[in-house]
């Protein structure tokens, strides 16, 4: 236990393998579709990159562009395998002396220890700096007005950041979501500031349900290397660039852009009260296939009703006919839901 998961502990959080709550994941739920909620990301770990060569390392390694990425701005990424399959998705962005990565705490060892392989010659240093930076996820319809009255800076753009130095850094995901990154030691001060500024202290079901709701994807070890960038719509959510050079996976993905019809995207879904919770990676099903599996759960988080939704890979010809069901052909029927953004 850090200082840090001490100090949520002595707020009344319960930490368990998945994650963080405070409270029923209902009620948890209810505040992040109702309210504006502060969550402890402890799900997400930090990989930082230091030193003159960051930029242009990076970019060879990874979908979207880095080393033309703007000093005040933030963006997603993938490391993917030679095959184009995403073996991690990223939150990047521009530090003083080189670059933060945010990705699924349960790859991070993995990815840290793969990507350090490329390092080489190159002028950089790559650490995990979990536990010397704190992330916390601020989301609501009023977000920004509780990051102004705390005493944050407020990006004015989605993707754009603001403040870090020796001060936190605020990084705005889109209109209701944004990140918070701040030294472990500044980190409790701050989540009471936040919370005296109207944010409900929730756990990461709540950012889940949020980011289901945006339509952004996370990579987490049960999907390592299931999915194309295409299928997980990040070139809908400006994780792929296709004019940079190459990289791993590179020629994979140009292919899927531009040969052929994508036969796979995702899609938010929703379940009724009666249907548990399913992990990263539960196999969906349709008519058309029987017996064989239609799509998989990408991230799923409950609802205020007791339900969950989630963002789920489908055949596009199954999303399209609307009968989808989570583990077997007759098991629970699950409701497409619309994203924030078409899928072309």
């Amino acid at each position: 236990m850090t200082a840090w998961t001490d100090f949520l502990a002595r707020q009344g959080a319960t930490l368990t393998d998945n994650g963080i709550h405070f409270a029923a994941s209902a009620d948890e739920a209810r505040a992040a579709t109702d309210s504006t909620v502060v969550v402890p990301l402890l799900h997400l770990g930090t990989v930082r990159s230091v030193g003159p060569d960051s930029a242009a390392f990076i970019h060879n390694l990874v979908s979207n562009d880095v080393q033309n990425l703007a000093a005040d701005g933030a963006a997603w990424n993938s490391f993917n395998s030679a095959k184009g399959r995403m073996i991690a998705s990223f939150l990047i962005w521009p530090e003083a002396n080189g670059h933060a990565l945010a990705l699924s705490a349960d790859i991070l060892p993995a990815f840290l220890k793969k990507f350090s392989m490329y390092v080489l010659r190159s002028k950089v240093k790559l650490a995990n700096a979990s536990e010397d930076l704190v992330l916390l996820g601020i989301g609501g319809a009023d977000a920004a007005a509780v990051l102004a009255e705390a005493g944050l800076p407020v990006p004015g753009a989605p993707m754009k950041q603001a403040g870090g130095g020796d001060a936190p850094r605020c990084i705005r995901l889109d209109e209701r979501n944004f990140v918070v990154a701040a030294a472990a030691d500044a980190a409790p001060a701050l989540f009471d500031a936040l919370q005296a500024a109207g944010a409900i202290k929730a756990g990461t079901g709540a950012w889940q349900l949020a980011m289901i709701r945006a339509g952004i994807p996370l990579v987490t070890q049960p999907t390592q290397e299931e999915f194309v960038a295409q299928m997980l719509n990040y070139e809908l959510i400006g994780g792929v660039s296709f004019k940079k050079g190459c990289y791993p996976g590179q020629e994979i993905v140009a292919r899927s852009q531009y040969l052929g019809k994508l036969k796979k995207r995702m899609y938010r879904v929703a379940a009724s009260p009666d249907a548990a919770l399913p992990p990263a990676g539960a196999d969906l099903y349709a008519p058309a296939f029987g017996e064989q599996s239609a799509g998989k759960i990408v991230n799923a988080a409950p609802t205020a009703d007791g339900g969950f939704e989630a963002l789920a890979v489908l055949q596009n010809s199954s999303a399209e006919a609307g009968e989808i069901h989570l583990g077997s052909v007759d098991g629970p029927r699950l409701a497409l839901r619309d994203l924030p953004y078409g899928l072309g």
